[in-house]
Formats: structure tokens, sequence, C-alpha cells
């Protein structure tokens, strides 16, 4: 079925009203793009910060009398309407995803493709609710770690900030014996789990929220959040990290590497900082 889309800017201020009147005039969907190129890369918390210049997308049934809908929107800002051409959208959605390689060894694949290397390390992964495909920059840099690092057979790690669980699924393929996925976020958990299984190794991973996590030492942490919550985490992933073991932090923009590296100095030789698209990853070594 063709769709009707109306596209238009506006300021965050206005973003709400705009979208509320776009449904009371029958869209099926609204969606919100930055229009300005703004990035938004860490908000405070319980907030939903909005772009300063926003663009609106509102899709409408391809049937809608197109006359009666610019009478409707005559008090909205300048727009412009495009008819949309039917399409198989599952399938164009699934055309945008395609294998990547993560080092010399890591694979990620979605479950429908097949792995290009079968003879590699292949995690099967589909776009989800929860954050962690490999696609971002902070992802990729801690999975290249992960297959270039040393020898994980036997051994045990926390994942912190799990979401799809993607490195917590890396690091087993890769051989060890645990991973302690930690995630506050129920859905990051879900996943995490779901994607286990998928691949085979829910024996071996264990989804935990934050409070759960037993008291233990483990044998590598790889952290992939934001800088705040790791500055704050320093105390709690140094004391469970065994003496001499490599802790890897990322989901750091390069102005907030100085603050995050400040936390962890006092208990940590950090050996390597790599910047990448403005992203950074840090790994440092318990003293």
């Amino acid at each position: 079925m063709p769709w009707l889309q109306i596209i238009l800017e506006t300021d965050a201020d206005t973003v709400d009203q705009i979208s509320d009147e776009l449904f009371a005039v029958g869209a099926v969907s609204v969606t919100l793009q930055d229009a300005k190129e703004q990035p938004l890369y860490e908000p405070a918390l319980n907030t939903t910060p909005l772009w300063k210049r926003t663009r609106v997308v509102a899709l409408f049934e391809g049937d809608t009398d197109t006359r009666e809908l610019q009478s409707q929107l005559q008090a909205m800002p300048p727009y412009q309407i495009e008819m949309l051409a039917s399409q198989e959208w599952t399938r164009v959605w699934m055309d945008d995803f395609h294998p990547m390689r993560f080092g010399e060894r890591v694979w990620i694949c979605p479950s429908w493709q097949t792995p290009p290397a079968p003879e590699a390390i292949n995690i099967l992964l589909d776009p989800g609710l929860a954050f962690g495909t490999g696609t971002h920059t902070t992802t990729a840099l801690c999975l290249e770690w992960l297959d270039q690092a040393y020898d994980f057979s036997g051994k045990t790690l926390i994942d912190y900030g799990c979401g799809s669980g993607i490195l917590a699924i890396a690091a087993v393929k890769l051989g060890a014996a645990c991973v302690w996925a930690v995630d506050n976020d129920p859905q990051a958990l879900l996943a995490t789990a779901e994607n286990a299984t998928k691949n085979e190794v829910s024996a071996l991973i264990r989804p935990v929220f934050p409070e759960q996590l037993p008291d233990l030492k483990v044998d590598a942490i790889v952290a992939n959040i934001l800088a705040t919550p790791l500055i704050n985490l320093a105390t709690l992933l140094t004391a469970h990290l065994k003496v001499g073991a490599p802790l890897v932090l990322s989901g750091i923009l390069k102005d907030q590497c100085d603050n995050v590296t400040a936390a962890y100095a006092p208990d940590f030789n950090i050996t390597e900082i790599v910047e990448r698209d403005n992203w950074m990853r840090i790994v440092a070594f318990r003293k």
C-alpha cells in the first residue's frame, strides 16, 4: 500500500504540539529527527532532550484526501508532501544489516544471513530494543579489544552495561568460562538471555541487575556505558577486579576522557587510550 508523508521542521518547544496535531488529523506515525546535525550524547537523568531544530516526519495512509489534509494543516509551519511507493518494508529493513567483522576473528551476523566465514567466531544478533549490535563505534572498540586480548580460556568476566549481550557472547565464544552480564534495564537482560540462547551459550552467561551481582572478583571487566556512570562506578568496578586484571571502558567522548581516567588512576595503570570518531576506549590494569 502506498503512503503519504508530511515533512516539516520546527523547534524543540513546539514538537509535542505539532506531533499531537498531526496525530489528530490522521497520522499513523510521527518520527522526530535531527535537522541540523546536533548530537545528543549524554542527557541528564530523567530527561528526554530534543534537538533545537527538529525534523518531523508524519506518515498517513495513501488514500488520504490531500486537499482535506492541507486544509487541516494551514496552521502548521511550512511542510512538503511526498508519496511513498508501496514496498515490502520488512525486506527493506533487513537489507540494511549485513555481517560485520571486528578484529581478526569476530563476526556479527544477522540471523537471516549466512556467516561469510563459518570457521570464525560468529555471533548471531538481530537489531532489537536493547543497545548493541556492533554498528556503534563504542561497541566496535570493545569487540576489537576482546578479539585481540589475551587468552580468555577458563576466565570469568563482567560485562557491565550489557545491552544486547553482544560483548558477553563474544567473550564466551572466545573461551571465557563465565560472564556476568549486568544491566539496570530489564529489556537489556531479556535481550541478553535471548541472544545467549540463540548463540547456544546461555549456560555460561548470567544476566543480572546490578544489585544481584555477587561479591566476587573476576579476571576482566568490560564496561561500555557513558562517562558519568563510569566515573560513579569506579569504586564498585575496582572492587570486583583481581589484581593485575584488565578493565576496558568505553562510551566515553574525547572531552570526557581525562575525567574518566582520573577516577580510575589511583587503582589502575592506564595502558591504552584509543580514539575513533570522537569516542574513546580506555584499557587499564588493576594495581
